[in-house]
């Protein structure tokens, strides 16, 4: 028996078509690994420890530091300058020298100086001779004196002689015993006697009077010798002064000057940065400087050695800020007034380590953390402590 067959979409092909394929059923998507939940949560974990770690180190110490970058190491310079003037003749140190406090730097050309000095020695020993022959006259006048004196006695013993004589002879006459002549005689003998003893007298006056001179004399002799041997010191420091020494141990910088060149008074001829005056000067907001207080802890990192940090302490703070003593203070009593946060000064002192490396310089830049809760308390070693 025949048996029917209702065509197909497969019957209906053609036999050379090509053969469909049959749809796939979508699956269901991957779930995450287990090792990536694991990685995201521990780096999350690590993230919320470490955001706890810094939010309790600002607590207990971050909002108590008070900081600025606007800091340098400073020095104390010392400018050398002569206070005569004359030629270099020789110049004895270059930059960067060391040297210690009394060496020889510059010498300058003397020989002025030198003259001044027999000059003024020369005047010293022309006053010396002349005090003495004062004092040669003011002895030939107290002799003077005691000769006159002599005298004074002599015409005083011829006075009294010459009175008595007088007195008897008055007598006499008035007793009609001598005669005339005679009494003339003796009131002749008494005015001659009192002449003489007045002349005698005066004689004395005279060689006291000159005595007192003659000192007199002496003592503006001294007087003159004391200023001119003033003169002498003064001619023998101004000869001194033509050897330039170090005033301090340190190290040379910033030498302005050539052999042969004309040295005037005051002039800058190089700078000395003496050993062991290096210091911080740190230029705070003025609304950072209440927390800021001498005796302060600080932490100092100097760019010039990284990685390390240091402690040091603050010293003090300036009385002013830095705009007062600036060359041209600004004047804020104008009618374009700005405000502007102002910044103080304030000295911190090197530790010891520190300085010790010998790499630090004035002028290299500095970053400061002033710890506040410290102020007051016992500060580190520092590198300028004696």
């Amino acid at each position: 028996m025949k048996q029917d067959r209702t065509p197909s979409a497969v019957d209906a092909q053609p036999v050379n078509a090509p053969a469909v394929a049959p749809a796939l059923t979508p699956e269901a998507p991957a779930k995450p690994p287990r090792r990536k939940k694991v990685i995201l949560g521990t780096i999350a974990l690590l993230a919320l420890i470490g955001g706890g770690y810094e939010a309790q180190e600002w607590w207990t110490t971050g909002r108590f530091m008070v900081g600025t970058d606007d800091a340098y190491v400073q020095a104390d310079i010392t400018l050398i300058s002569s206070r005569v003037q004359g030629y270099a003749q020789e110049i004895l140190v270059s930059d960067n020298d060391h040297v210690k406090a009394g060496d020889v730097l510059v010498r300058l050309e003397d020989g002025d100086y030198r003259v001044a000095l027999r000059s003024a020695q020369s005047r010293v020993e022309t006053a010396g001779r002349a005090i003495e022959r004062i004092e040669a006259q003011t002895e030939a006048a107290r002799a003077t004196v005691e000769e006159a004196r002599a005298s004074q006695q002599a015409a005083e013993a011829q006075y009294q002689n010459a009175k008595t004589n007088f007195d008897r002879t008055k007598d006499l006459r008035d007793r009609k015993v001598a005669a005339q002549a005679q009494f003339d005689s003796a009131t002749e003998d008494l005015a001659t006697a009192t002449a003489n003893l007045a002349k005698a007298k005066a004689a004395v006056a005279s060689a006291t009077a000159q005595v007192s001179v003659l000192e007199a004399q002496h003592a503006e002799a001294e007087s003159q010798r004391h200023e001119l041997e003033l003169a002498v010191e003064q001619a023998q420091r101004d000869l001194d002064l033509t050897v330039l020494r170090a005033p301090a141990d340190g190290v040379i910088a910033n030498l302005a000057m050539e052999q042969g060149d004309l040295v005037s008074p005051g002039a800058r001829l190089a700078a000395l940065v003496a050993d062991g005056g290096l210091y911080v000067e740190a230029n705070f907001k003025e609304t950072q400087m209440a927390g800021i207080r001498p005796g302060a802890h600080v932490h100092i990192s100097f760019d010039a050695l990284p990685d390390q940090e240091f402690e040091g302490v603050v010293e003090s703070a300036a009385p002013a800020t830095g705009s007062v003593f600036s060359l041209l203070p600004p004047d804020n009593a104008t009618g374009n007034f700005t405000k502007i946060i102002q910044r103080v000064p304030v000295r911190i002192s090197i530790p010891a380590e520190a300085a010790a490396t010998g790499q630090l310089r004035a002028g290299l830049s500095v970053e400061v953390e002033v710890d506040s809760r410290t102020h007051g308390a016992e500060a580190p070693q520092l590198a300028n402590a004696h």
